[in-house]
């Protein structure tokens, strides 16, 4: 979506790994203004277009995350991450107990010096781009 880097060949390699204790969880808007839901994803799992036209898993349970890659379009020095406007990762990143890892992931080019982050702006925990990975003291 949006010239997002496209994670899918990713967690395939980590499915096919076949660690027990991994899941892959896609996002699921489950209202406008709440937080994010998240559930199990594997190639051929049964999905559906949400309002926004991304497609995400139509059944199952609702997992909770302990990491999230999580797109952006910008992102800054002090890990501050700007993403479509919606604001459901800084939403969910504030509810979710415990907080999951926070990996923003995009390209170099979108570093930039200062998002102006706002108070429910969260901090990320690191960043990844084909550069390498940036970690943020938080």
């Amino acid at each position: 979506m949006n010239n997002e880097p496209d994670l899918r060949p990713l967690l395939e390699t980590w499915l096919a790994e076949g660690n027990a204790a991994f899941a892959a969880l896609l996002p699921v808007v489950v209202d406008r203004g709440a937080a994010l839901a998240f559930r199990d994803w594997r190639p051929g799992v049964a999905m559906a277009l949400d309002r926004y036209g991304i497609p995400t898993p139509s059944t199952g349970d609702f997992l909770q995350p302990q990491a999230l890659l999580i797109p952006l379009a910008a992102f800054d020095a002090a890990g501050f991450r700007l993403g479509y406007g919606g604001g459901y990762f800084d939403r969910t990143l504030a509810d979710l107990r415990p907080r999951p890892l926070a990996i923003g992931v995009g390209f170099e080019l979108c570093r930039v010096d200062s998002i102006h982050p706002e108070p429910h702006d969260e901090r990320l925990d690191a960043v990844v781009t084909e550069s390498g990975v940036i970690g943020f003291d938080c």
